[in-house]
């Protein structure tokens, strides 16, 4: 383990003690000075490896960094312990920046290039420990810009928990912790550079637990109620259901528990169903119809049914007026160059993956600019969007070609390729929130645009309910 609380010191006495870092070009380049301390802090998070709502240590190490950077701290916001706001400066805009360091279970992986486990519970393979610390490392400079140049605004972190799955920022939303909030920024870590037109689907969750009746599965299975057999029939019916809903729509389920012997007929079982399209409307009613199945499936097992409802997300909704500036950012920050030793880790890497060779100019580039995009995965920054104006991109945090959710991607973020990626990330991100606080004009274009978008009659109605955070969900 890092020694995390000495680095935290270092780091805070050298953020007080600013200089007036007034120009863009001294603040990137200060920034740039700090990309060794940032990447400690990255990898730190890297190796607790905490997931959803757990994610103790990594909130605390950012909440440390954001605190003695001259930060005021807010924590455990929304009724969750481990989401924080962290906030310098006054009156508007008020610019937002998101940051998220929440882990996949089940994704052990030691930094190398082969599948090689950590023996740890969960490993970094959608790079949130970049996420985190990148986002973290904007909000600072933007905000020692703003000292130095006496400027008013507000410019605010969201430290977001559990976007794999618990959808922490719905609760956020909902608490209305962005009523106030002009413009919100995010990043993601990928395979490439890139910051056209995002795209997300939104996302129904919930755990499905069917009640049985134990007995000895050949002594009396007439005794019996097997709550494996009601998990079994709803998978059935809702793999049928597939040939009858939207094909662009999604759906994946996972057995978490379905008994512990053969010759014991379960009494409990459960299993864990997502459903996602590009429309809410449709996620809803999928859903409706997946418990349906359910209901029908104990009806006819003998079994009893009730689910608990985990994560829910809206879609993203775009705004182009912001997307322009972000890329343009992006394209001037530029893209990353390997070291001889990083070219061949990626090399080997791209093996694992049926490359002969890693294609590193795709790390170099920036992806030419799209106002459009296909979505497949889901982000509780969604629920943000349509509360405000919202605008991400991507970096190449991990060797081109590697696929999110993968070791090979747990790999990459533990190497200093993960580190270059994020101080990408980190730079744009600066630039972009300069250009908000300068340019009002930009920020009220950015807002009419929104409202167009979102619609006169939109009413925001969280997908997940009133339930409380689902802070036990990795459990």
């Amino acid at each position: 383990m890092r020694k995390t609380l000495i680095l935290s010191i270092l780091l805070g006495a050298t953020f007080l003690s600013v200089s007036a870092q007034k120009s863009e070009k001294e603040v990137l380049q200060k920034l740039e000075q700090k990309s060794k301390e940032y990447g400690i802090i990255a990898q730190n998070i890297w190796d607790f490896a905490e997931m959803g709502y757990q994610e103790e240590k990594s909130a605390g190490l950012l909440q440390e960094t954001l605190e003695n950077a001259g930060f005021t701290i807010t924590k455990g916001v929304a009724g969750i312990p481990t989401a924080f706001i962290a906030e310098y400066g006054s009156g508007s805009p008020v610019i937002a920046i998101l940051g998220e360091y929440d882990a996949l279970p089940g994704l052990s992986q030691k930094a190398v290039a082969e599948k090689e486990s950590a023996e740890k519970a969960a490993g970094h393979a959608c790079g949130h420990h970049l996420f985190g610390t990148a986002s973290t490392a904007a909000a600072i400079s933007t905000k020692e810009w703003l000292a130095a140049n006496k400027m008013q605004g507000t410019i605010r972190f969201y430290g977001t928990p559990a976007e794999e799955g618990g959808s922490g920022k719905v609760y956020m939303v909902r608490e209305g912790l962005f009523n106030d909030v002009d413009i919100a920024l995010h990043w993601h870590p990928g395979a490439q550079n890139a910051a056209s037109a995002g795209a997300a689907l939104a996302n129904k969750s919930a755990k499905f637990r069917f009640h049985g009746i134990s007995a000895h599965a050949a002594g009396s299975p007439d005794k019996g109620r097997s709550a494996l057999d009601g998990v079994e029939a709803m998978n059935i019916m809702v793999n049928m259901m597939r040939e009858h809903i939207p094909q662009e729509a999604r759906i994946h389920y996972v057995i978490t528990s379905g008994g512990k012997a053969p010759n014991v007929v379960p009494d409990f079982a459960e299993v864990y169903y997502y459903a996602r399209h590009n429309s809410r409307n449709v996620v809803i009613d999928i859903f409706d119809r997946m418990v349906k199945a359910a209901e029908g499936a104990a009806l006819g097992t003998g079994t009893t049914m009730d689910y608990e409802m985990i994560g829910g997300t809206h879609e993203l909704l775009p705004n182009l007026t912001l997307q322009k500036l972000v890329h343009d950012n992006l394209t001037e920050v530029g893209g990353i160059a390997y070291t001889a030793e990083e070219k061949v880790f990626a090399d080997k890497i791209a093996k694992t993956l049926g490359m002969e060779k890693a294609d590193l100019n795709v790390a170099k580039n920036i992806q030419p600019y799209k106002t459009e995009a296909r979505a497949y995965g889901s982000t509780d920054v969604g629920d943000v969007s349509f509360t405000v104006p919202t605008v991400g991109f991507g970096t190449a945090t991990w060797v081109p070609g590697t696929p999110a959710h993968s070791w090979q991607a747990v790999a990459a973020g533990g190497t200093s390729i993960g580190n270059k990626g994020m101080m990408v990330a980190a730079k744009t991100l600066t630039k972009t929130a300069m250009d908000l606080f300068k340019d009002k004009k930009l920020v009220e274009q950015a807002k009419t645009e929104f409202l167009e978008n979102r619609g006169a009659d939109f009413k925001y109605i969280p997908l997940l309910g009133d339930r409380a955070p689902a802070l036990n969900y990795r459990n």
